[in-house]
C-alpha cells in the first residue's frame, strides 16, 4: 500500500466554534468551481437525502451555466412527499442521490433543517423556480423550455401563454405522452419529439415518483441538458388550479389549500404527515439531543489517504464535521484522482454531522459516475447509530464488519 499526496497526518484540521453558513452569493456557483466536481456543492445530508444550501440567485446562475455548457444537469425538488418516498423506495432515493442539485421544496423540510442546525437560506419550490425563470429577462436569449406532461391540452396552453409574453422562457415544444407506464411513455416517438427541439430545460409535470423514474430511465437518451420535475406547476401556470396565498406558503399551510383545491390529495397528505411524525420521533429528536451532547467537546479531524491494488483507503480520525469539510474535499479529490473505488475507514471517527454526510453523498455520486464504489469499514456501534438516526444506513449495506466500541483501531 502506498500513501498518496496529502498522506497520513496531512489532513489535520482544527475545530471551528462558529456554525457554517450557506454559500455567499458573491462566490461562484457550484457548477463554476469545477465543472465536473460534485464535491464543490454546499450540500447537507437530511434524513437520508441530499439538500443543497443555495439561494435563488446562485441557483439561477447555476442553471444558466448548465445551459451554456450543455451537459446533463438534473434538478430535484424534495418536499415531504419526496422525503417519505425516499424512505420507502431505493430507486426513488437514488434519483435524488444522482441529482446535480436538490432544492428544499416545502416548509416542513426547512423547519427540520433549522431544528438540526442545517443553514438552508430559503425554501425553493418548483413553482417558484419556474416563476423566477420566467421573470429572469436579460439581454441574453431566453431559456428554451420543453414541457412534458399535464392533462390533455394543458401543456400546449402554457406554451402559448409563455410565447405570447416577453419573459425569460421561450417554449419550443409541449407534449402530453399519456398516462401509460414509464416504459410506454419512453417510446422512441416521444423521445424523438423532445430531442428534435433545441431545448435548454426539460420541464416534466408528472407525479413525483413517475417523473423521477422517467428522468432516470431516459437519462442517457434525452438531449435537453437541464431536467427537472415541476409537479403541479403546470396547473398553476394554466390557471386550472389556484396556488395558495403567500402567507399560507410561508407558514407551511399550503397543503390545506391544496386539499381545498384538489380534495383527492387528502389521503397523500395524511399518509405523508403520519410518516413525518415517525421521522420526527425516531430521528429528528434523537439527533437534536445528540447535537446538544456533542457541543460539549470538539475534536480535530485527521485524514490520511493511502492506495492499495484495487482501492483507495481514506481514514477519518476525530470529528467529521462542517468545520473540516474544506480540508476533506482536498483529500477526497486526491483519492478520486486514483480512479479507483474508495473505502472510508471510520474506526477512529467520533462524529459525523449533516454537512459531512452531504460531502460523503457527493463523493459517492462522483465515484458512481466513474463506475466505482464507496464503502465504509471500521464502524463502531456509536457510528452505526449516527448513520441510522440520519437515515443513511443504506450506505452501509456492503461494508465490513463493525469494530467493537472498546477502543479505537489504528488505520493502517
Amino acid at each position: 500500500m502506498k500513501t498518496l499526496p496529502f498522506g497520513r497526518g496531512a489532513g489535520l484540521a482544527t475545530a471551528a466554534r462558529t456554525q457554517p453558513t450557506f454559500q455567499d452569493e458573491a462566490q461562484s456557483t457550484p457548477a463554476q468551481d469545477d465543472r465536473n466536481d460534485h464535491l464543490s456543492r454546499n450540500v447537507y445530508g437530511l434524513l437520508g437525502i441530499p439538500i443543497d444550501a443555495i439561494s435563488f440567485t446562485i441557483l439561477l446562475a447555476a442553471i444558466q451555466d448548465a445551459a451554456d455548457r450543455g451537459a446533463p444537469f438534473l434538478i430535484s425538488t424534495p418536499n415531504v412527499n419526496f422525503l417519505v418516498k425516499s424512505q420507502e423506495s431505493a430507486a426513488f432515493r437514488e434519483s435524488l442521490l444522482c441529482s446535480h442539485l436538490c432544492l428544499a421544496d416545502g416548509m416542513p423540510l426547512i423547519w427540520i433543517a433549522r431544528l438540526l442546525g442545517i443553514p438552508l437560506p430559503e425554501r425553493i419550490a418548483g413553482a417558484d423556480l419556474f416563476s423566477r425563470l420566467k421573470s429572469a429577462v436579460s439581454s441574453e436569449r431566453p431559456l428554451r423550455v420543453f414541457l412534458v406532461g399535464g392533462a390533455e391540452g394543458v401543456a400546449a396552453e402554457v406554451r402559448d401563454k409563455l410565447n405570447a409574453e416577453q419573459c425569460g422562457l421561450r417554449c419550443v415544444g409541449a407534449l402530453n405522452p399519456g398516462y401509460g407506464s414509464i416504459e410506454e411513455i419512453s417510446a422512441p416517438a416521444v423521445l424523438d419529439q423532445i430531442n428534435e427541439n433545441p431545448a435548454d430545460l426539460l420541464a416534466v409535470f408528472f407525479g413525483a415518483e413517475k417523473a423521477q423514474g422517467w428522468l432516470m430511465h431516459n437519462a442517457q437518451r434525452l438531449r435537453p441538458p437541464i431536467r427537472a420535475q415541476f409537479g403541479a406547476t403546470i396547473n398553476f401556470e394554466a390557471g386550472r388550479v389556484r396556488r395558495a396565498p403567500r402567507f399560507m406558503r410561508r407558514n407551511g399551510l399550503e397543503w390545506l389549500w391544496r386539499i381545498k383545491e384538489e380534495p383527492y390529495l387528502w389521503r397523500r397528505y395524511f399518509n405523508d404527515g403520519r410518516a413525518l411524525l415517525g421521522l420526527l420521533a425516531g430521528s429528528v429528536l434523537p439527533l437534536m439531543l445528540e447535537a446538544l451532547r456533542s457541543r460539549r467537546s470538539q475534536d480535530a479531524l485527521r485524514i490520511s489517504v493511502a492506495e492499495n491494488a484495487d482501492s483507495v483507503v481514506v481514514c477519518l480520525a476525530g470529528d467529521a464535521t462542517a468545520a473540516h469539510v474544506d480540508g476533506a474535499i482536498l483529500q477526497f479529490r486526491t483519492a478520486l484522482a486514483a480512479g479507483k473505488s474508495i473505502s472510508i475507514d471510520l474506526s477512529e471517527a467520533r462524529r459525523i454531522d449533516a454537512r459531512f454526510f452531504g460531502l460523503l453523498l457527493t463523493l459517492r455520486q462522483a465515484l458512481s459516475e466513474g463506475g466505482n464504489r464507496l464503502d465504509f469499514t471500521g464502524l463502531r456501534r456509536g457510528m452505526r447509530r449516527l448513520f441510522r438516526l440520519n437515515r443513511f444506513e443504506f450506505l452501509l449495506s456492503q461494508t465490513g464488519v463493525a469494530v467493537p466500541d472498546l477502543e479505537f483501531e489504528v488505520c493502517r
